[in-house]
């Protein structure tokens, strides 16, 4: 985890996420690259072809995004003093979130990505809001999602629901492995029995698993028959989770979770941080 990007739009939502990720990797020598994207508000073909200068519109705007992020850096620096083992770098870009985050993660060798997630009422529910729900259809990389409010707590429980149908590798995860390491955090992997047993291609990925964690913590929970969700919320009840990590495969049960209901915002009951891995990276 030498590279971590963490977007930014100044909201209490991004700030959150920050300063999780910052007490995250602690003890991690690190970069954080804080970037926010800007657009003007009113902005034709003609602006963006020509020279910003003849408009006097681009440059005051992207002083206003520099000038963000120089102060949420003093903020930064200012509530959790100067770790030797960390360096922030700011930028500013007219650019979207998606194409800017699929950019630096190139440029900047990115190994994380950490964003907020849009809260909703209720104690648990969060909706996650759709630049999130668009980062993770989009993004093919590592993302990790912070809930609205969630005051940092050292993952010790991480849990990591798999339908097995996933064949994993060693690259795929690696983020999860680092974290695990670094914060000494046992790794559940959740399957949700249907009463007909494991194909080939299961089975293999089964045994796969404790050589890909070989030297962590590990343990494999096999629970009855229901809606995933339902697993999830059930498990969290008897052990106390601290992370959530599911692989992103359009033919696993992640999209038939996320993705099967609104394009723009899904409801799902998750109250501490959730780490989405791509089954194939970028």
């Amino acid at each position: 985890m030498k590279n971590i990007l963490l977007p930014t739009d100044f909201s209490d939502n991004s700030l959150n996420a920050i300063r999780y990720a910052i007490q995250l990797f602690e003890n991690n020598t690190c970069t954080f690259h804080l970037f926010n994207a800007y657009t003007p508000v009113v902005y034709d073909l003609t602006y963006v072809l020509l020279s910003p200068a003849q408009f006097g519109l681009r440059d005051p705007i992207r002083a206003a995004s520099q000038e963000g992020l120089d102060e949420l850096t003093t903020e930064l620096l200012n509530e959790f003093g100067s770790n030797p083992n960390h360096k922030f770098e700011t930028i500013a870009r007219f650019e979207t979130l998606i194409l800017g985050i699929k950019e630096l993660i190139v440029e900047r060798n990115i190994d994380l990505v950490v964003m907020g997630t849009k809260g909703a009422t209720g104690a648990k529910k969060i909706l996650f809001g759709s630049n999130t729900v668009q980062v993770f259809r989009e993004i093919k990389f590592p993302v990790l999602a912070i809930p609205s409010n969630f005051d940092y707590v050292r993952p010790k429980e991480i849990l990591f629901p798999t339908d097995l149908e996933v064949e994993f590798t060693r690259e795929q995860l690696h983020v999860l492995k680092a974290i695990a390491k670094l914060h000494a955090a046992k790794i559940n992997a959740l399957h949700v029995s249907t009463g007909h047993g494991l194909s080939e291609i299961q089975d293999r990925n089964k045994a796969l698993l404790p050589t890909l964690f070989k030297k962590l913590t590990y343990e494999f929970h096999d629970i009855e028959d229901m809606e995933i969700p339902a697993a999830i919320n059930r498990f969290q009840e008897d052990h106390a989770v601290d992370m959530l990590v599911m692989i992103n495969n359009k033919q696993s049960f992640f999209e038939n979770i996320f993705f099967k209901d609104t394009i723009n915002q899904i409801g799902f009951y998750l109250n501490i941080p959730f780490l989405v891995i791509p089954s194939k990276q970028r």
